[in-house]
C-alpha cells in the first residue's frame, strides 16, 4: 500500500495547530523570555486594575453568558473586515508574528475591534515571545468574559468581549507578576486609542 502525502497533509496540519496550540497553553515558547513593560499594576487614567489574584481556572463557565450588544450576522459583515470577522464572529486565529498591534509601543488602551469597548491597558502589555499581543491583566472587571474551550481537543480558556460577544483569544496561568496570566490576543480582534 502506497502512501499518498496529499491525503496525509490536511491531518498532519490539524496535528501541527493542535501542537502549536498545546506549546502556547504550556508556555512553551519562549515563555523563559517574558519581561513586563511595566513593573507593576499601579492604578492610572486608563482604569488599569490594581494586582489581581490569578483566574481560578476550574470555576471558569462552560457556556457564554449572553452579550449586551448584539447584531445580525450581516450587520457584523458590514462593520468589519474579513479578517476581524474571521477572529471576532467565526472564533479564528492570526498567524503568529503577523498582527498590526504585536509591536505597538504606544501609551494608550487596547480596544475591543467589534465594538471599541475598552478592553486592556497599554500598561499592562508584555513581550511573551509567542507572536500575539500579551497583557497581563484586563482593564476593568467585566470589560472581558472567559468560557471553557477545548475545540482543539487541549483544554483552553477563551477570552471575549464582555460588550459584543466577540472572541479575542485565550487567557493562560504562565504571565508575569502580578497576576501570573497572559491574555493571549488577536490583533484583528483589538482597536488601539493612543493617550
Amino acid at each position: 500500500m502506497r502512501l499518498s502525502y496529499r491525503r496525509l497533509l490536511p491531518t498532519l496540519l490539524v496535528l501541527a495547530v493542535a501542537l502549536f496550540a498545546l506549546a502556547c497553553d504550556r508556555g512553551a515558547i519562549n515563555s523563559t523570555n517574558i519581561q513586563a513593560d511595566s513593573a507593576a499594576a499601579e492604578p492610572t487614567t486608563h482604569g488599569a486594575p490594581k494586582a489581581r489574584s490569578a483566574v481560578d481556572f476550574s470555576q471558569v463557565p462552560a457556556e457564554r453568558v449572553e452579550p449586551q450588544l448584539k447584531l445580525s450576522e450581516a450587520q457584523w459583515k458590514d462593520r468589519l473586515s474579513a479578517a476581524q470577522y474571521n477572529v471576532l464572529r467565526e472564533n479564528g486565529t492570526e498567524r503568529p508574528f503577523s498582527g498590526a498591534l504585536l509591536n505597538n509601543q504606544g501609551e494608550g488602551v487596547y480596544t475591543c475591534g467589534g465594538c471599541g469597548e475598552p478592553l486592556f491597558s497599554s500598561e499592562t502589555k508584555f513581550k511573551s515571545g509567542t507572536g500575539w499581543p500579551s497583557f497581563y491583566d484586563r482593564i476593568e472587571d467585566g470589560s472581558v468574559a472567559l468560557v471553557q474551550d477545548a475545540s482543539l481537543g487541549v483544554e483552553r480558556v477563551e477570552v471575549y468581549c464582555g460588550n459584543c460577544g466577540g472572541h479575542l483569544g485565550h487567557v493562560f496561568n504562565d504571565g508575569p507578576a502580578p497576576t501570573g496570566l497572559r491574555y493571549c490576543m488577536n490583533s484583528d480582534a483589538l482597536g488601539f486609542e493612543a493617550d
